[in-house]
This record gives structure tokens, sequence and C-alpha cells, in this order.
């Protein structure tokens, strides 16, 4: 096992180091109620205490109801402070708008609460002088399970390199509250949504495939196809070289 003392210290310098090479005044996150918010949370609470866990609910039942209870325990326990913007009205004014340029398919649908949270966020960093924290990590980088401008935006990310199993060892370590560790993962996009199910394949096999280099025949196939097809997230966007 990682020596997660160590890595908990070095994080939160690193933080440190970047708050005071920016300039910045503190630090906003989202706060969803999942593993890597959670993670997320703790570290720069511990780096900066002027920092702000935003729930934002949009659309799905489950983000006004568990994941906002288990935002609001996280931020209880590790006291941070916590504000609620409610993007449902919003998302469905930008629907009502769209009608009348395009038909919005599922996958569009789905993806415009993210960049909404992202949006919401960076209003109030640049409002408030903050930096915004991002909370993707290494297992849903690989697979691109993110989206492009929203979740995967950020100023700073303290959790990249580890995977989901390192993401929950982390957190025992830390003592996080039993309802983040004993959740299913999901992002929380539309009710009854978990992350696995909707990939096909349990994150321990695609951490598996990460940390050894191979995994079940199976998951390893759906794995590879993610992550050839979500290649350009990874990469910086591309510009015209004339050479």
């Amino acid at each position: 096992m990682r020596d997660y003392k160590k890595e908990f210290e070095g994080r939160v310098a690193f933080v440190k180091q970047l708050l005071k090479e920016s300039g910045a005044k503190g630090i906003v996150f989202g706060n969803s109620g999942g593993k890597d918010s959670a993670l997320v949370g703790i570290i720069c609470k511990a780096a900066c205490e002027d920092t702000v866990g935003v729930i934002m609910p949009c659309s799905s039942k489950r983000n006004y109801e568990l994941d906002a209870r288990d935002g609001e325990t996280l931020a209880k326990q590790f006291n941070i402070e916590t504000r609620v913007v409610d993007l449902s009205p919003v998302k469905e004014a930008m629907l009502s708008q769209l009608a009348s340029a395009t038909e919005v398919n599922k996958m569009a649908d789905v993806n415009i609460a993210p960049r909404l949270r992202m949006t919401t966020l960076y209003a109030i960093a640049a409002s408030e002088g903050r930096l915004v924290a991002g909370t993707g990590n290494r297992s849903e980088a690989y697979v691109g399970y993110f989206t492009k401008w929203g979740d995967g935006a950020h100023d700073f990310n303290p959790i990249s390199d580890l995977t989901v199993k390192e993401i929950f060892e982390f957190l025992r370590y830390l003592d996080a509250p039993a309802c983040i560790l004993d959740k299913a993962p999901s992002a929380g996009l539309f009710d009854g949504q978990t992350d696995e199910d909707e990939m096909g394949f349990k994150y321990a096999d695609l951490d598996e495939l990460l940390l050894t280099g191979s995994t079940n025949e199976k998951a390893a196939a759906i794995i590879e196809r993610m992550h050839r097809g979500s290649e350009h997230k990874r990469r910086p966007i591309r510009t015209y070289d004339k050479g």
C-alpha cells in the first residue's frame, strides 16, 4: 500500500505552492458527494482554510437527495464551507433555446450539466480570486470518462495520478464518511446511473490494467476501445502550424 501520510503531506504542499505562485486567495471545487470530490476537498481544505465546496444539483433527483446529503456530510466532518447552486432551471432554459437550433441527443444532454457546473465554478473563482480544483482520477482519464470542458476543466488537480482503488484507500486513511466509501461510483448524470454499469466493466478491472498491464479479456477490449476513442480528450488543442 502507498504511504498515504507522506502522500497527503506532499499533495497539501503542492496546493499551497500553487496558491502562493498564483496569488489566489482561495479554492473552489464541485462537491458532488462522490469519492473524488471528497478527496480533493479534504486535501484543499488542509492546504487552504478558504476552501469552498459547491453543491450543484442539475435535473437528476439523486443530485438533490443522496448526493447533496453525502456532500454535506463530508463538508461538516472536514469543516468545508458549502454553497448550493441549483442548475436545473438553467439547463431547462438552455434546452428550450437549443430547440430552435438543433435536436439535442442523449449524449449532448447529459454533458450539459458538467459544463454548467464548470461555468459556475469559474464564475465563483473569477469573482472571488480563487483557483478551481479538478476532481478527475487516473482511471477515468484513461478511458475518457469525463466531459470535455466540463469536469475535465480546472486550474489544478491534486489526485489525477490516483486510480479509483487508490482513491478509496486514501479516503479510508483519512477516515472519510462511510456514506461516501460505501456508495457505488456515479457521475449522477441521471437517476439510476452508475459508472460501472454505463462503462460495461468494473473499476477493479480498469485499475488492474493500469497497475499491472493486464486484466480479463472482455474488460480489456472495452477499456482499450474507450481509450482509443477518447484520445482527443487528453490531447492539447490542435492549432494550425504553417511550418
